[in-house]
């Protein structure tokens, strides 16, 4: 039995009870301010609470055939859909026990049967009240919750504009790493070594920080940054200084903001510049090696590692996809796939085309490097 008074504008009720006398008390007491939403069993009643658009509040019996009160209000209330609507309990159980039951599962309030009608309508009113605060108070936290997100995101981008300018071979590397480490990510979200560490907020974070994996360069001379000619041992020494500029230049920053919570989105971008030179194997720029080498970090390597070899240096042309991804497996004595976490590399090459044409979307304006 399921029955509707259709109404967009009002507020809708879900009555759920087995006893056709019941359900028409009920309907005749509140037809005339809600729309009515009508199951007879508890099966028809998890279905219409999940109907779009969900009830408003849920009036629900306890004694039912095959799933009684008790049991649906648990499942309500175990499911994301419905867990935020209110259940009152109207039934003929009176018992002190019976009505802890049904508050501890939930519900907001238990009348017992038989009722007097303006009781009814005045909880039913003050709950339906008391959710429309609190759907408010929800509304106003996402709010500031999407401001603080634009905020931080803005910040993020505006530092990765900064190592762009100084940097000449910067360009469109920076998307082309941040879409590569992305892509890996997602890739590797559902991967047993890395369960529970790719959620959604983590996923965003990473994405955004990617461009500041660099942003260490803007510490780096002139003369080191932008020489035209391969470096010698001295200046190769002050370039990979940039990791460390990277890292104390974030960390100032989340310093200065003196709150954990409105400066932890900094903490992949500190991890990215930092560490975006180790290598699997202990052989990179601070000698970390395995899992001492943060995630982000890893990811970001094998990204940096193939966009240089698919890029112009000043040392080199740029590589075919082909080519890069035959050195990044075989090795070249630069290059070896034991600088890599081997997921992450799996990853990557389970990606490969998806990569290829990443770097083909960003490629660099012709003439550039």
């Amino acid at each position: 039995m399921a029955s509707v008074v259709s109404d967009p504008k009002r507020r809708k009720v879900l009555i759920i009870d087995d006893t056709p006398e019941n359900i028409q008390v009920l309907m005749n007491l509140l037809r005339d301010e809600y729309a009515i939403v009508v199951a007879n069993n508890g099966e028809r009643a998890l279905h219409l609470a999940t109907t779009q658009p969900v009830p408003d509040i849920i009036l629900l019996d306890v004694l039912m055939p095959g799933m009684d009160g008790y049991e649906v209000c648990s499942r309500l209330k175990r499911d994301p859909r419905t867990e935020s609507i209110p259940v009152i309990f109207i039934t003929g159980l009176s018992d002190q026990a019976d009505e802890q039951r049904g508050l501890d599962l939930g519900a907001v309030d238990y009348i017992h049967k038989p009722f007097t009608p303006s009781l009814v309508k005045a909880r039913l009113r003050n709950h339906l009240e008391l959710k429309s605060h609190r759907d408010h108070l929800e509304e106003l936290v996402h709010e500031r919750t999407r401001e603080l997100i634009l905020t931080q995101d803005a910040a993020i981008f505006g530092l990765g504009i900064l190592a762009e300018y100084r940097d000449i071979e910067t360009g469109e590397h920076i998307r082309r790493t941040q879409h590569y480490v992305r892509l890996m990510a997602e890739q590797l979200k559902e991967h047993q070594h890395f369960k529970g560490y790719f959620d959604r907020n983590t996923m965003r974070l990473l994405f955004n920080s990617a461009p500041l994996h660099d942003i260490g360069k803007v510490g780096v001379p002139d003369n080191v940054l932008q020489k035209p000619a391969s470096l010698s041992e001295a200046e190769f020494e002050t370039m990979k200084q940039h990791t460390v500029f990277g890292r104390d230049i974030i960390s100032r920053i989340e310093a200065a903001m003196r709150n954990n919570a409105a400066s932890a989105f900094l903490r992949f971008a500190e991890e990215l510049a930092y560490t975006h030179h180790e290598r699997w194997d202990g052989s990179g720029y601070h000698g970390l090696k395995g899992e001492q080498i943060p995630v982000s970090g890893r990811l970001m390597a094998l990204a940096d590692v193939y966009d240089a070899l698919t890029s112009v240096r000043v040392y080199k042309p740029a590589y075919p996809h082909e080519q890069a991804i035959e050195i990044i497996t075989g090795g070249d004595g630069r290059t070896s796939p034991d600088h890599f976490d081997p997921f992450v590399l799996q990853a990557f090459l389970d990606l490969e085309e998806e990569i290829r044409l990443v770097c083909l979307s960003y490629r660099e304006p012709e003439g550039d490097p």
